[in-house]
C-alpha cells in the first residue's frame, strides 16, 4: 500500500493498522492524513456505547480517559500508515501522558475531532500533541509519548 497517498482511513483500514475492536475501538475515521506530521480522528459519540451505563446514570459524560485513547488511537493510524505498518499486527504502547487538560464535557450526539500532530518521531518511539474538539470547542489537549511493536516475520 503507497500510504503517503492515503488522505483518509476508513474503518477497514484503521482495523489494518491498529489492533483495538469493540468496544474499545474509539474512532470512527481518520482525515487530513499528511504522513509523519499530522492527522485527525472522528469519533461520532452515541448513547448506545457500553460506557453510558455507567459513567454517569441520568448524566451520560463521555469519559476524559478515553478521548486521551482515541487520541492516541488517532495517532497509531498516523504512526502505522507513516512506518507502513499496515497488515503488519503492529502494537501500540502508552508510555507517557503529560500536561493533560479538559476543557468541556464530552456527550452523546457529539462529533470529537481528535487532532494530532507528531513531535518526534521515525522509530519505535514517538511523541504527539493531541487536541480533541466538538465544534470549535477546545475539549481536551495532552502530550503523550507511544512505542510501537512489530512483530517479527
Amino acid at each position: 500500500m503507497n500510504s503517503t497517498a492515503v488522505s483518509t482511513a476508513d474503518l477497514d483500514l484503521i482495523q489494518r493498522i491498529i489492533p483495538h475492536r469493540y468496544p474499545f475501538l474509539l474512532i470512527d475515521k481518520v482525515t487530513d492524513i499528511v504522513v509523519d506530521v499530522s492527522c485527525t480522528g472522528v469519533k461520532c459519540i452515541t448513547m448506545n456505547e457500553p460506557q453510558f451505563q455507567g459513567h454517569f446514570p441520568g448524566m451520560p459524560i463521555f469519559p476524559g480517559v478515553m478521548i486521551i485513547e482515541a487520541m492516541a488511537q488517532t495517532s497509531g493510524v498516523l504512526v502505522g500508515l507513516s512506518m507502513d505498518l499496515v497488515d503488519k499486527n503492529a502494537k501500540v504502547f502508552f508510555m507517557g501522558v503529560d500536561g493533560v487538560k479538559f476543557r468541556r464535557k464530552v456527550v452523546p450526539g457529539e462529533v470529537l475531532e481528535l487532532k494530532v500532530r507528531a513531535l518526534r518521531g521515525g522509530g519505535r518511539v514517538w511523541k504527539f500533541e493531541g487536541k480533541a474538539y466538538v465544534g470549535d470547542e477546545l475539549a481536551c489537549e495532552a502530550t503523550f509519548t507511544a512505542m510501537f511493536d512489530q512483530p517479527k516475520a
